[in-house]
């Protein structure tokens, strides 16, 4: 019977092959653990922190401008009754000029950039953030605010009030925009007044790049049958679609309806 005979070099591939194997498949799972890792901190870890972040920036501004209760402070559960100046539809005239409200047309001072002076509620998602001024990811947007597009008009002025909002992770306040119909409100919060705006219509998807939308009278120049033809006061909240990716945009517009001074 003959003895097989192994060398010394074939045990030395053998094992050198298992040290590879072996290492690589470390490798491996090192790299699906960090992987793990990083998804479980943009999911989870970034949204914690920032709506923690935008609870306590929005208790800030409750604050500066009284406890709810307290006079001369609207409370947003009203909606549009009580003392409320109605904006007749989206009317070219300034509702703020009725029943000697004020004019919400004069300008007030500016906003500084990132500053959060106001908050936005929307009564069907649960949802109550502050809005700051621009729309920058790393001093906006990421820390859980809604951004407001630099340009168009403050709430309840003639023209657009257009703001931003991250759909997914850093808060995502405006994850589940696309679920609003018409009919359903959007209540922004200031420190004069508390202005009810009422959705109107959708437009589910666009590019990125579609400006109109944001537009003083706003209107898709991509998707041109979306949108309006006459000024009016308007809100648009514009997120990314679909989820999880920045491709294109999603767009929600409404119509003021009403005012309620503090």
């Amino acid at each position: 019977m003959r003895v097989p005979v192994v060398r010394h070099s074939t045990l030395r591939r053998r094992a050198l092959r298992r040290r590879v194997l072996w290492t690589g498949g470390e490798l491996l799972v090192t790299v699906g653990v960090v992987l793990l890792l990083l998804v479980v901190h943009q999911l989870w870890w970034t949204n914690r922190q920032a709506q923690h972040g935008a609870d306590r920036a929005v208790r800030a501004l409750e604050r500066e401008w009284g406890a709810p209760g307290t006079p001369g402070r609207a409370d947003p559960s009203e909606g549009a009754e009580g003392a409320e100046t109605e904006a007749g539809g989206g009317s070219a005239r300034s509702p703020g000029r009725q029943r000697g409200a004020g004019s919400t047309d004069t300008p007030a001072a500016a906003p500084r950039r990132s500053q959060a002076y106001a908050v936005l509620s929307i009564p069907r998602l649960g949802l109550r953030v502050p809005v700051a001024e621009g729309v920058s990811k790393q001093d906006v947007l990421n820390k859980g605010y809604v951004g407001h597009y630099k340009g168009s008009q403050q709430p309840g002025q003639a023209g657009n009030f257009a703001l931003a909002g991250h759909r997914n992770t850093h808060g995502e306040p405006f994850r589940y925009i696309n679920r609003l119909r018409p009919g359903d409100t959007v209540r922004v919060e200031t420190a004069a007044a508390v202005f009810t705006y009422v959705v109107d219509r959708t437009l589910p998807r666009t590019s990125a790049r579609d400006g109109g939308v944001i537009g003083r009278v706003p209107r898709s120049t991509v998707r041109p049958s979306y949108g309006y033809t006459e000024p009016g006061y308007y809100i648009t909240l514009t997120t990314c679609t679909p989820e999880y990716t920045s491709t294109y945009r999603l767009v929600v517009w409404g119509k003021l309806r009403s005012m309620k001074p503090r």
